[in-house]
């Protein structure tokens, strides 16, 4: 069970990533192969909470292949969820990180053509769920514009200022 290939990829567009070779996944009894110019958006995390989990990381190989997996029918949508938890424990994501990613993807997948009991379960849990992110989410989002304020007043301060360019680094001598 592992990873065969690097991951090699060129922007296809602002948010997509092309495959420029192939990453091989190969399991107990299976073996997938993603192909050159598979399109990827690595982890599929919602923009408000990149900070708790981005895009990309030690689990990028295992969110590719979770993508193909999804996208070409490969198997059920509970296998390609369940081989995207395996691939991440081989890839060594910590048992935290592994269990929101692998909860997010399997969310998505009971979603999918869900009944009224589905949506009244998931309500029941979602709350509750949603108030452990969303409250160090909003921290973390006044904390980030409150920065960016600080840092574009001490900009425009250096501008008025007449400091807009650095100084060139003084030559050190050597012997």
């Amino acid at each position: 069970m592992t990873f065969s290939g690097d991951v090699v990829v060129r922007q296809a567009d602002p948010e997509l990533w092309e495959l420029t070779e192939p990453l091989t996944y190969t399991g107990n009894r299976d073996r997938f192969v993603v192909p050159v110019g598979f399109l990827t958006d690595f982890a599929s995390v919602p923009r408000l909470v990149v900070w708790l989990l981005p895009t990309y990381g030690d689990y990028t190989r295992a969110a590719i292949l979770h993508d193909y997996l999804w996208r070409m029918d490969a198997v059920s949508r509970a296998d390609a969820d369940g081989l995207f938890r395996r691939a991440m424990r081989e890839l060594g994501v910590s048992a935290p990180r592994r269990w929101r990613m692998w909860a997010a993807v399997r969310t998505a997948s009971r979603m999918r053509g869900a009944t009224a009991r589905d949506w009244l379960a998931y309500l029941l849990v979602a709350p509750p769920s949603l108030a452990f992110v969303a409250v160090p989410a909003v921290v973390v989002q006044i904390w980030l514009l409150l920065f960016w304020c600080v840092e574009f007043v001490f900009w425009i301060g250096r501008r008025t200022a007449g400091h807009a360019e650095p100084r060139p680094p003084v030559p050190l001598r050597t012997a």
